[in-house]
C-alpha cells in the first residue's frame, strides 16, 4: 500500500516497495551515491547516500532501507526525512573523507577527468581538507584485457564491476579477494575477460579505477563533439552517442533507451571506433589492365553507366549488404526498377524469407522489451549472445527474475543462462512441430511463450520449411491466449536487413530466387553487371567476368573484386534509416564527415541515375524520404513499433517443405569481425586472437580431462 512521508518538508506518498533513496528523489532531493545502481542488486557499500529519519539514532544508508521497512510513529504521522539537515552534511564530508584516504592525486591525469563522479561528488558534499596525513597505499594494476584499462589505487571498492559481470553479463570472473583497507577487486585468472558486455564497467566505475584502453589519454571529454545516433554493429538497434573532434571518432558510448539497450551496449559496438579510420575508401577507382588506379567521379561514374548502358536488364542484379541504409536501398531499387531490373536482393546470408507474406513472418514480434514478459522461450538455430548481445542480456534478466525456461535447438553453446538442450537439428524441430516433444507442452502450458528463430536457420537450403514448422509451433503454444503473433520471433543480425524486407529490395520471387541464384548466375556467365552495395559477405570468387560496381566505405571482399569503386560515407557520417530486428524505425545522425572524395550512398545513386537516362525525382533526402515514406509509411513512424497481423503466421505455418536433419549452426562465426568496420579495427582482432586462444586453450583442457 503507498507510504505517506514528509521529505525536506514535502509531504509525498509514495508506493509500496521502493527504496529511501528513490523517494527522496520523487521529492526533488538530490541523493549522492557510489555503489548504488538503479540496475544493479543493492550493496550497500560506499555510505554516501546517507539521510537522517526521524527516530533513528544514527544517519540511514538510503539505497538499502525501502520504505515499507520503516517503523511507523507512534501517533501514526508520516516519517519525516531530512535530506539537507547539518547532520547528514557533516556524515556525508565524513564519509568522503574516508574515501579520499588512499585515492591517489591524479585528476590532472587520470581519463576519468570531466565525467567522474568522485570529483563531482567531492566538490559538492566533501569538506575543504582531511585529517589523514598517512601515506597512501598502492595496489598492483589488474590485466583485465585489451578494452578495460585499470588504475586500481583509486577504487573505493563499491562493486559496481563485479555485480554488472555476475548478474547482468552472466560472466562470473571478477571478484574481491582480502578484506578492509587490503581488499582488492581483481579477476580470478589472469587473463582478459571473455564477455562482449564487458567494457560497460567502465562506464559504471564512478573513480576511474576501470577506464577505457583503447582511448586512453587520446581526449578530454570537453573537447569532443557528441552526436546521438544509432548503432548498425548487429540488428538491435541500440542507442549510442558518438564523440567526435574535428572529423575524426574517438569514441562510441552507450545512450539509455528502455525499449532497446536500457543503457548497455556491446563491446564491438563501443570499440569499433578505429575500424573507421583504416582501410577507408576516400575516393573512386577504375580497373584497367587487371589493376584498380584511382579515377574521378566522372570517370568512375561514366564508366558504370555506360557499361549499364549496354547491358539488358535481366542480366544486371544488385545485392544490398549488411549495413546499407533505407535511403540507399530505396534509390537503388527505384534505378533499377526503372531500368527494368528486377534481379535485386537484401538477403545476403540467403535468408528464406519472403516479405510478400507480411511483417509478421520476418519480424521480432515480441519486442526486445517483451522479453520480460515471457515464462518459456524456445531458441531455435541460434545463439543470441553472439549475435545480439545486447538481447541476450535482457533474456538473462528475465531469467534472473526466477519463472523461465529456456530451450535450445542448435549449437551447444554457453549462453550465460541454463537451458534445456532439445536437439542439434532438424528432427527435434519436426518432432516439436508435431506436437510429439515433451517441450511443446511447456510452450502450451506458458502464459507467454516466445519462440526465436536465428539467422542461420532462415538461410539454409530449407530456410522456409524452418520458418513454417517454428510459425507452426508458435501457433500451438500461442493457441487460446492473447496476441499470439507475439509468440513468433526472428532474430536478425544484420542492421539493414528489415529496411530491405519493408522496401521489398527481394527478387520478384522472393521464396525461389535471390542472392544465391544471382551469384550462380555470375558463375555461370548469364550476369554481365552486378552492384554490390556494401556487400562483402558473398563469394566473390564465383562472380567469374561478371562487371563489379562496389559501393562502401572499406577496402573489404567486394572492394578487392571490383571493376569499379565507388567510395561511400560509413554510418557515423550520414544521416540514414535503418529497422532493428522487432520493426522499429530509428535514424542515425551525422557526426562526422566522410574521408576524401567518398560521399552519402543515396547521392552517389542520385549522380549515376541521369547518365543511364533514368534521372530519380528526387535532389534532396528530405525529397527521398518523402517517396520513401510512400512505399513504406511504417519508416517514418520512428522509434515506434508499428503492429503486425497475425495473418502472416497463418500463411507461414501453411506453407509446405520438410526440415532436413542436418544440425543447426549460429549466423556468427566470430563476434568481433563480423563486417568490414569491424574487420577494419585492430582492437577487434586483438579481441578476436584473445578469444580464440581461449577457445584453443579450454578445448586442450576439456581433451587433457
Amino acid at each position: 500500500m503507498p507510504k505517506d512521508l514528509i521529505i525536506d518538508g514535502k509531504a509525498i506518498t509514495v508506493e509500496d516497495g521502493i527504496t529511501l533513496l528513490q523517494a527522496c528523489e520523487l521529492a526533488g532531493a538530490e541523493i549522492p551515491r557510489f555503489c548504488y545502481h538503479e540496475r544493479l542488486s543493492i550493496a550497500g557499500n560506499c555510505r554516501m547516500c546517507l539521510v537522517e529519519v526521524q527516530g533513528s539514532p544514527k544517519p540511514i544508508a538510503s539505497c538499502a532501507m525501502g520504505v515499507n521497512d520503516l517503523p511507523p510513529n507512534r501517533d501514526n504521522t508520516p516519517k519525516v526525512i531530512s535530506t539537507r539537515s547539518a547532520t547528514v552534511k557533516k556524515a556525508r564530508e565524513g564519509v568522503m573523507e574516508f574515501l579520499l584516504i588512499n585515492h591517489p592525486l591524479d585528476c590532472p591525469i587520470c581519463d576519468q577527468g570531466g565525467e567522474c563522479d568522485l570529483q563531482d561528488q567531492s566538490m559538492g558534499y566533501g569538506a575543504g581538507g582531511s585529517r589523514f596525513a598517512e601515506n597512501k597505499r598502492a595496489v598492483e594494476e589488474k590485466y583485465l584485457g585489451p578494452l578495460i584499462k585499470t588504475s586500481m589505487n583509486r577504487c573505493i571498492h563499491c562493486t559496481r564491476c563485479v555485480r554488472f559481470m555476475t548478474e547482468i553479463a552472466g560472466v562470473e570472473e571478477l571478484g574481491a579477494i582480502g578484506r578492509g583497507e587490503d581488499m582488492e577487486i581483481t579477476t580470478y585468472l589472469e587473463r582478459g575477460i571473455l564477455s562482449e558486455m564487458s567494457a560497460n564497467v567502465n562506464d559504471l566505475c564512478p573513480v576511474g579505477a576501470l577506464t577505457h584502453r583503447p582511448w586512453a589519454h587520446n581526449a578530454r571529454p570537453w573537447e569532443l563533439r557528441k552526436t546521438e545516433s544509432i548503432d548498425v554493429m548487429d540488428a538491435v538497434g541500440s542507442a549510442i552517442r558518438i564523440d567526435c573532434r574535428g572529423r575524426e571518432v574517438m569514441r562510441i558510448l552507450p545512450r539509455n533507451n528502455d525499449a532497446v539497450n536500457e543503457e548497455w551496449i556491446s563491446d564491438k559496438t563501443r570499440h569499433v571506433a578505429d575500424g573507421l579510420r583504416t582501410q577507408r575508401l576516400d575516393q573512386p577507382y577504375v580497373r584497367k589492365d587487371g589493376r584498380l588506379v584511382p579515377a574521378t567521379w566522372e570517370d568512375a561514374l561514366a564508366a558504370v553507366a555506360e557499361r549499364i548502358g549496354a547491358t539488358k536488364p535481366d542480366r544486371m542484379a544488385a545485392i544490398a549488404g549488411p549495413l546499407a541504409g533505407a535511403e540507399e536501398m530505396f534509390a537503388l531499387k527505384d534505378l533499377f526498377g526503372r531500368l527494368g531490373a528486377s534481379n535485386i536482393d537484401c538477403r545476403e546470408d540467403g535468408a528464406k524469407i519472403d516479405p510478400g507474406v507480411g511483417r509478421a513472418g520476418y519480424l521480432f514480434n515480441a519486442t526486445i522489451a517483451g522479453i520480460e514478459s515471457a515464462d518459456v522461450i524456445l531458441l531455435i538455430g541460434t545463439n543470441p549472445r553472439i549475435e545480439a548481445a545486447v538481447l541476450n542480456v535482457r533474456i538473462r534478466k528475465r531469467w534472473r527474475q526466477g519463472g523461465l525456461t529456456v530451450g535450445v535447438i542448435g549449437e551447444q553453446a554457453d549462453i550465460g543462462y541454463p537451458y534445456d538442450y532439445l536437439g542439434a537439428g532438424g528432427q527435434t524441430l519436426r518432432e516439436l512441430a508435431d506436437g510429439k516433444h515433451a517441450f511443446a507442452e511447456k510452450l502450451a502450458a506458458a502464459q507467454a511463450p516466445l519462440v526465436i528463430v536465428g539467422a542461420a536457420a532462415l538461410a539454409r537450403a530449407d530456410g522456409r520449411a524452418v520458418l513454417a514448422a517454428a510459425a507452426r509451433i508458435a501457433k500451438a503454444a500461442s493457441a487460446g491466449k492473447d496476441a499470439s503473433v507475439a509468440c513468433f520471433n526472428v532474430l536478425h543480425t544484420a542492421a539493414s536487413r528489415v529496411a530491405g524486407l519493408d522496401l521489398g529490395f527481394v527478387p520478384k520471387k522472393p521464396a525461389t530466387t535471390g542472392v544465391a541464384n544471382i551469384v550462380a548466375a555470375a558463375e555461370g556467365g548469364e550476369l554481365d553487371v552486378l552492384f554490390l552495395l556494401g556487400s562483402d559477405d558473398i563469394d566473390t570468387a564465383r562472380l567469374g567476368k561478371t562487371f563489379v560496381v562496389y559501393q562502401g566505405s572499406h577496402g573489404d571482399a567486394g572492394a578487392h573484386r571490383a571493376d569499379v569503386i565507388f567510395p561511400a560515407a560509413a554510418y557515423p557520417e550520414k544521416s540514414a534509416t535503418y529497422v532493428n530486428t522487432e520493426g522499429r524505425a530509428q535514424m542515425t545522425a551525422r557526426a562526422a564527415f566522410p574521408p576524401g572524395d567518398a560521399r552519402e550512398d543515396w547521392t552517389i545513386i542520385r549522380a549515376l541515375s541521369p547518365l543511364v537516362g533514368q534521372t530519380l525525382p528526387y535532389d534532396s533526402l528530405p525529397a527521398l524520404r518523402a517517396a520513401m515514406y510512400k512505399v513504406a509509411p511504417q519508416l517514418a513512424a520512428l522509434d515506434r513499433v508499428t503492429p503486425s497481423s497475425g495473418d502472416a503466421l497463418d500463411a507461414l505455418a501453411g506453407s509446405k517443405g520438410a526440415v532436413k536433419d542436418e544440425p543447426f549452426s549460429s549466423a556468427v562465426t566470430d563476434f568481433y569481425l563480423t563486417n568490414p568496420i569491424a574487420r577494419a579495427s585492430a582492437v577487434m582482432a586483438e579481441m578476436s586472437a584473445l578469444k580464440a586462444a581461449a577457445g584453443k586453450a579450454k578445448a586442450g583442457l576439456s581433451a587433457a580431462e
